[in-house]
């Protein structure tokens, strides 16, 4: 028996820096509703969302990056989201910055939220594969500094149940790591959505600028394939200040086929009719955990961080 629902992505163009959270969140109310004019019961929207890339700039003082960050949730720059996002009974992931305050200290994470349709936060993630450095490199045309400016999320992979079946979330660079996918396949996932805001340039490597996408979509379609899983994968992408940042916002199937590709670098809304039992088959033969997984020999998959050559 299927369960078909309409998954939309929703794509975003350029976000400058001199561009408001309000002219932003106007941008996302837009294909919000582009969305449930198709159909769309869920949206995925990309990593920080409501502002530009801030990680490629160089700030030392707080006052000066704080702007960027959202407080509370709904933050005040989201509740028109959640507000037409509830009217309308479309549920939603948002990737954002979040400052916080916990245990009295301050803290900020790379973060996303799942919001069901009837505007109840269904729960959080904070991105734990953070890419880049701490310490500027001196490129003037280059700085990635995540490490900077967000701490290692410290809410693990967990799945979150929803009115239509349970779902996990993760943020950028999470998708290069299998690790990221097959922990919330094993907590149940039958969806994953992620937003991710890929330069075209590769920091460690002057790779070719075609790769990147290749690896994007590679990563993607591996996950949902090896997982029997939905993916739902929304950049924000183009040139933002001359920055530029890949695309191919898609939406892949548990059989590892991608079903919709954005074609564009601009705000561009994609939708699918996804039969979320389509990966069942695939759950229950080649990816069946319970009958073929042997933990016992994963060990330094946990046990160890670097490569360790045994003697």
């Amino acid at each position: 028996m299927s369960r078909k629902e309409v998954f939309a992505v929703a794509q975003m163009g350029p976000v400058h820096l001199a561009d408001s959270k309000q002219a932003t969140v106007a941008r996302l109310i837009e294909m919000l509703r582009e969305a449930h004019a198709r159909g769309a019961r869920w949206v995925t929207f990309p990593e920080l969302a409501l502002t530009t890339f801030f990680p490629r700039y160089v700030y030392d003082d707080p006052a000066d990056y704080d702007r960027f960050y959202e407080e509370g949730l709904p933050s005040p720059a989201m509740v028109p989201l959640f507000e037409v996002a509830k009217d309308l009974g479309v549920g939603f992931y948002l990737g954002y910055a979040e400052k916080v305050v916990e245990g009295g200290e301050t803290r900020r994470f790379n973060t996303s939220v799942l919001v069901g349709p009837d505007g109840a936060i269904l729960g959080k993630y904070r991105k734990i594969h953070l890419p880049g450095t701490k310490d500027p490199i001196g490129d003037p045309e280059f700085e990635h500094l995540e490490k900077r400016y967000f701490e290692v999320g410290n809410l693990g992979f967990p799945s979150f149940a929803t009115p239509s079946g349970r779902f996990g979330m993760c943020i950028c660079n999470d998708r290069r790591w299998p690790e990221t996918f097959r922990t919330m396949a094993l907590r149940g996932a039958e969806v994953f959505m992620l937003g991710y805001n890929t330069p075209t340039r590769n920091i460690h490597h002057p790779e070719p600028a075609h790769l990147r996408e290749f690896h994007n979509r590679l990563s993607l379609e591996s996950a949902a394939y090896q997982n029997g899983a939905w993916v739902m994968a929304a950049a924000k992408c183009g040139s933002e200040d001359g920055f530029a940042m890949i695309g191919g916002s898609a939406i892949v199937a548990p059989t590892g086929e991608t079903a919709a590709k954005c074609m564009s670098e601009e705000d561009e809304v994609i939708t699918v009719d996804c039969d979320l039992d389509l990966g069942a088959y695939i759950r229950r033969s080649v990816f069946d955990f319970a009958r073929h997984r042997r933990p016992e020999h994963y060990g330094p998959i946990t046990a160890q961080v670097g490569v360790e050559i045994p003697e």
